[in-house]
């Protein structure tokens, strides 16, 4: 462990029991959340939806297919409910950001979540294709800081293989063209600088997005079934039409990459 008294030292890297129970729970969170709302305790859909960008949320509400869930608890975010293909799902936008990302994981896991879907605009690293296209992140490098409260330091934070494989196959059939490969998990967009983006290049990682490596350790140490896709938008705001996702602010397609992986975990359950 490293020297507390050292004044070079980090936080970050001290005082982590990583088999020792937290004192903060999310259930607490919920329970407690409950009883101030007046609120029942209502299960969420099986599976879930993270949707940083909010573009999802926003195309599903204006089109009258997605309702608010009155009875979820959470303090920071209001919960869609909408369905696909005889599917119900449960939607979350505007989730940004590796720590954002796991106290949502947490709290929909808690409240009876048994899947949970990523879709992240993301920047092109290793170019695959024009964007934008999908990547399914198989694995992310550890470049934020909410992943190494959960387990100690590694390079990378990986998907489960079967839940991978079954997935990879599923999105064959979709539309817009899914890769499989890695990405880049910062916490800092904005300093995304030219030796980052090459140390990233040089380990031929496809995209850099801000949530999978963290949501990747969380679902490991949880023993959760989480997947993340980044939806690679932009060349980080280097040519001059870039954040062009596609129709309805991709959600379109989005949403058929995400009912796809939905019926791949469930292929496997």
């Amino acid at each position: 462990m490293t020297d507390s008294t050292d004044p070079d030292s980090s936080p970050l890297f001290e005082a982590k029991e990583f088999d020792e129970s937290s004192v903060f729970s999310p259930k607490a969170l919920l329970e407690n959340a409950r009883r101030q709302k007046d609120l029942p305790e209502h299960s969420v859909p099986d599976i879930c939806i993270l949707d940083p960008d909010g573009d999802i949320v926003r195309q599903l509400t204006a089109t009258g297919e997605a309702q608010k869930d009155g009875a979820w608890p959470g303090y920071h975010t209001d919960l869609y409910r909408f369905e696909r293909n005889d599917e119900e799902f449960g939607i979350v936008g505007c989730a940004v950001g590796a720590p954002f990302a796991v106290l949502l994981a947490e709290q929909l896991f808690a409240a009876g979540c048994q899947f949970l879907i990523s879709v992240t605009s993301s920047g092109q690293i290793v170019p695959k294709d024009d964007p934008p296209y999908f990547v399914l992140i198989e694995r992310a490098l550890r470049d934020e800081g909410t992943s190494h409260h959960y387990r100690s330091t590694s390079r990378y934070a990986t998907l489960d293989d079967e839940l991978r494989a079954s997935v990879e196959e599923a999105c064959e059939t979709v539309s817009r063209p899914v890769y499989t490969g890695a990405a880049w998990t910062t916490d800092a967009p904005f300093r995304e600088t030219e030796a980052a983006i090459e140390r990233a290049r040089s380990e031929g990682i496809l995209a850099v997005e801000m949530e999978a490596a963290a949501l990747y350790t969380f679902a490991d140490v949880r023993d959760r079934s989480v997947v993340c896709f980044a939806h690679v938008t932009n060349q980080m705001g280097q040519s001059e039409e870039d954040f062009e996702k596609g129709e309805a602010e991709g959600s379109r397609d989005a949403l058929e990459v995400i009912t796809t992986a939905a019926t791949a975990w469930r292929s496997l359950n």
